[in-house]
């Protein structure tokens, strides 16, 4: 038996109510608890403490005093014997960071539910998940990575864990799930979906299995669990994941998931394959693999680190060539995802105002919280920095014997598997000893400078041309060619994007010295006119596309309740939107090391 024991239990779905009960044998006499602020691996100060509803205490003398110290702090004044603190939870988030819980499902992250007893942080932690008592629930199971000290298989009851650390790292789901189990290098793993579908499950279990297998082969055993858990929830409309040591929680649209009789592979489908290769990834890099900032955790305040741009950005460039290597997607759909990546990268003109390094410092206050100058002020450090991996890969490849795989797997022996964090500037210094070139203007440049990364260069070397093309439409991801580019190369452009509004269109983001901000157009206003006809969202983009650049158009738009007029003089379409393709004529040597690159897997399977 532990001495630190949870009660946790779904008393009320309909109210979106978890009540917990902490159970502490032997408190000190003025016992602290606190609950995180943050969660492992989403950068942003949560305030998880906010949920709690109410929370009292204790012993077996009866009741006593527990005052808040701070936002996230209590402390009780224990008296005699054990001391139990009784709180509830409101779970009303739907999200993979946080609790959730009605009458069709219930979910948490222990990082919302779960108070730290001070002082015992690295003892036992046993947990008892207990089944709700309301009827529309009584069909319920468990799913978790937590480890069973009771029941069967998806049955409630009671879990272990080591220290606090590995007991919020293991979500829970519980409700009329699907359960699918899988093995990938005859390592258990398992699939859970929760919400409303008519999906191919074979057909994503056979997938998971590639992706998983890929992986796992990649570092090779002792492989890092003993099993593992992908935790969907199916939504009308949403995307995300977030990592765990031996599962991942995620949200997907319904759409995104294959239906039975249709092999195809779509851009949605692709989209969910790289969501469950990044997280997957994750296993090892960010989870075992990780920033000296990130050990130990403090999840009372943020983690500084300048590396998110290869943890996190190294993750986002080896989950679509997962992809790839594993045939799951073609060199062409892999291609179109550089274009994509390419597009969101270019168009930021932040990127010319923060590094990569800048970026990863100031996640907590800068992506996590980005607001409608983001794209005019700030970088993403997921996706330039896949850019970034993506031009060291090409490097090393042209210029040395190893690849970034390699970089990646000695990472995992030299810090993931003695759970050694990765000091600043290591990877730099490791990438340099390993390939022996002096890599030091390329970080610099690549890291800590805010000039474009080499991609054009550089992938040409692998006989693929990056071309550009203007915006056809108001969210144009890029990635691919557009027949109508030439006739739009002389289009007006007025120099924001929309989002929908009663009774116009609203701009969502005003781009850097385009022809609205210059005209004093900003974001928020709901533009309802051009030139004394009504405009909505569905039809500013090709209404403005009806002017030539050097054109001057009235718009009357309201910011808050006042009608304002501004004249703007449109100007030429910028050339934003990048694709890739393959060179018509190049040399063998050129060919086969894009094969090389791209094609990796197959041909060491062969």
């Amino acid at each position: 038996m532990s001495d630190i024991i949870y009660h946790i239990s779904p008393v009320k779905p309909s109210a979106h109510i978890f009540a917990v009960e902490l159970v502490l044998k032997n408190p000190l006499p003025s016992q602290k608890f606190s609950l995180p602020v943050w969660i492992p691996g989403s950068y942003m100060i949560r305030e998880f403490a906010k949920n709690i509803i109410q929370i009292r205490a204790e012993d077996t003398s009866g009741q006593v005093e527990i005052r808040k110290e701070s936002k996230n702090t209590w402390i009780a004044a224990n008296k005699q014997g054990p001391l139990r603190l009784i709180y509830e939870i409101y779970a009303w988030d739907l999200s993979v960071r946080m609790s959730h819980l009605d009458q069709t499902h219930g979910y948490f992250n222990g990082t919302s539910v779960f108070l730290m007893a001070h002082g015992f942080e690295n003892e036992t932690h046993e947990v008892h998940i207990n089944p709700p008592t309301d009827p529309k629930c009584k069909d319920w199971q468990v799913a978790t990575t937590l480890t069973r000290l009771s029941g069967k298989d998806c049955d409630f009851g009671t879990f272990t864990a080591k220290d606090y650390d590995e007991l919020i790292d293991h979500p829970v789901e519980m409700g009329t799930f699907e359960k699918y189990d899988f093995n990938a290098q005859g390592v258990p793993h398992s699939l859970v979906i929760t919400g409303i579908h008519n999906s191919d499950t074979a057909r994503i279990i056979a997938d998971l299995t590639v992706i998983c297998d890929y992986f796992m082969r990649m570092f090779e055993a002792p492989y890092p669990m003993d099993s593992y858990l992908f935790m969907l929830m199916v939504v009308g409309k949403g995307y995300g994941g977030l990592e765990h040591r031996t599962s991942t929680s995620l949200i997907s649209s319904r759409g995104d998931l294959p239906l039975k009789g249709d092999a195809s592979v779509t851009h949605e489908y692709r989209q969910f394959l790289g969501l469950c290769s990044h997280e997957y990834f994750h296993t090892w890099n960010v989870k075992r693999i990780k920033p000296q900032a990130y050990l130990p955790y403090n999840l009372d305040q943020e983690a500084y680190t300048r590396q998110l741009w290869i943890f996190e950005g190294g993750t986002s460039y080896f989950d679509d060539l997962c992809l790839v290597h594993t045939n799951l997607i073609t060199i062409e759909s892999y291609l179109e995802l550089l274009g994509r990546m390419l597009t969101r990268v270019r168009m930021h003109t932040g990127r010319k105002k923060q590094t990569l390094a800048q970026s990863s410092f100031d996640a907590w206050v800068k992506l996590y919280r980005s607001d409608e100058n983001a794209t005019n002020s700030q970088i993403s450090y997921y996706s330039k920095g896949a850019l970034a991996s993506l031009c060291l890969d090409l490097k090393l490849r042209l210029h040395s014997s190893i690849t970034l795989k390699d970089v990646f797997v000695r990472l995992w022996k030299d810090y993931g598997v003695p759970s050694i964090g990765v000091p600043e500037g290591r990877f730099e210094e490791l990438v340099m000893e390993m390939s022996g070139l002096d890599l030091t203007d390329f970080f610099d440049h690549a890291i800590r400078s805010t000039e474009d990364l080499p991609v054009e260069e550089l992938l040409a070397e692998f006989g693929i041309q990056v071309c550009t093309r203007p915006r056809s439409k108001n969210n144009d991801p890029g990635g691919k060619p557009n027949s109508k580019s030439e006739q739009l190369r002389t289009t007006g452009n007025l120099g924001v994007k929309y989002a929908s509004a009663d009774g116009g269109a609203k701009i969502s983001v005003v781009y850097d010295d385009g022809a609205a901000q210059i005209a004093g157009l900003s974001a928020h206003d709901v533009i309802i006119a051009i030139d004394g006809l009504r405009v909505s969202h569905g039809n500013i983009y090709q209404t403005i596309s009806n002017y030539n650049a050097g054109e001057t158009i009235t718009v009357h738009a309201f910011r808050r309740d006042e009608l304002k007029r501004f004249t703007v003089l449109l100007q030429p379409p910028k050339e934003d939107v990048y694709y890739l393709k393959r060179m018509e004529e190049v040399p063998s040597g050129v060919t086969e090391r894009m094969e090389k690159w791209l094609c990796e897997t197959t041909q060491e399977n062969t």
